[in-house]
């Protein structure tokens, strides 16, 4: 989907049609965009960037606080779609998706066919634009999905993979990021092909286990499958505080309501978990987690939170102010003891 959160905005609220807009917290209580529309991407303001930053790029940047109950509903729309042409929808996010249509409900022979019904029904149901990608894997349709933003499609025929990978920089390797891409440019590794003459030894000491994979992914081999239903990983909460917590009792007030709120994830999902973790940031951004486990998993609410209080004690939280805190569970199992699926948003808002 094209500037979800802010698309969405701007379709239910025709004032705001045009206008540089972020959804995300206020600039003067530390908020941070979570998306921008792109009039406001113009201007240089994305995702994940400061509010104070966002409006000194953009003086004329109109920010809204998020509202993820519409944001659902939006997204619950677009994937309904999906699933009527194709079950083979692996989603990333709750704007994202990868589709394996090479079967599909409406008996199309070519996926770029699918591609375009797609967008129309989507814009037909929603009012809103969707960016496609099709390729034949995973990893090139995600590349090509946000080539031509907004309302974009992008094809890469089968035999016009090598093309495409040769104008390709590193950065779009797959789990490439920028400490890794400086790793790789000190190699001389510029482009995403230029991986595959890079000496092997060099680029394992460079990368790690990284290494055959994104090799693999230079040649545009990428052989997994989509899957719809992948075991959940984790659960958790955290909250990010306008301003910074410095009582010891406010703090262990927070941890035991976010461990609390994570228990009632866990046990609306038929989950259980065996490990319990906490997530603490102090106001320089130093940033500790500590972690426990248990023999036996559990959602009890009681549990689960005196666990992340037992786990607070071991960090500094009380003598140094606190700007960020989380509560997650891991080692997760259903009820019946069937392992889990993957969690999507991990340390959701």
């Amino acid at each position: 989907m094209d500037a979800f959160y802010a698309s969405v905005e701007q379709r239910d609220r025709p004032s705001l049609r045009g206008k540089p807009l972020a959804v995300g917290g206020q600039p003067d209580r530390r908020g941070v965009v979570a998306a921008a529309s792109y009039e406001a991407r113009a201007f240089g303001v994305h995702s994940a960037m400061s509010t104070a930053k966002a409006v000194r790029l953009c003086p004329s940047l109109v920010i809204v606080p998020p509202d993820f109950s519409r944001y659902k509903a939006a997204s619950q729309a677009v994937f309904s779609i999906f699933r009527e042409v194709t079950p083979l929808v692996e989603p990333l996010s709750l704007d994202e998706a990868y589709l394996d249509v090479t079967e599909n409900a409406w008996g199309e022979t070519f996926g770029t066919a699918v591609a375009k019904r797609l967008k129309e029904r989507i814009k037909s149901a929603t009012g809103l634009t969707a960016s496609a990608g099709v390729a034949p894997n995973k990893f090139l349709a995600k590349i090509a999905s946000g080539w031509k933003k907004p309302d974009g499609l992008t094809v890469i025929a089968p035999e016009r993979v090598e093309k495409f990978l040769q104008q390709l920089p590193v950065e779009a390797l797959w789990g490439v990021g920028p400490v890794t891409a400086k790793k790789l440019r000190a190699l001389s590794v510029e482009r995403l092909v230029d991986v595959r003459t890079a000496d092997e030894e060099r680029l394992r000491r460079a990368v790690g286990s990284l290494a055959e994979w994104i090799k693999r992914l230079s040649y545009g081999d990428d052989p997994r499958p989509v899957v719809p239903d992948r075991p959940w990983k984790s659960r958790s909460c955290e909250t990010t505080y306008s301003e910074d917590l410095r009582a010891a009792s406010e703090v262990r007030s927070e941890i035991d309501r976010l461990a609390r709120r994570t228990a009632v994830m866990l046990s609306r999902k038929n989950l259980r978990a065996r490990t319990v973790t906490i997530k603490v940031r102090y106001d320089d951004f130093t940033t500790v987690t500590r972690n426990h486990t248990a023999e036996a998993p559990t959602c009890d609410e009681d549990e689960i939170a005196a666990r992340a209080l037992a786990l607070l004690e071991r960090t500094d939280a009380g003598r140094r102010p606190v700007r960020l805190l989380g509560v997650g569970a891991h080692g997760l199992t259903e009820s019946s003891g069937a392992v889990a699926r993957d969690e999507l948003f991990p340390f959701a808002p």
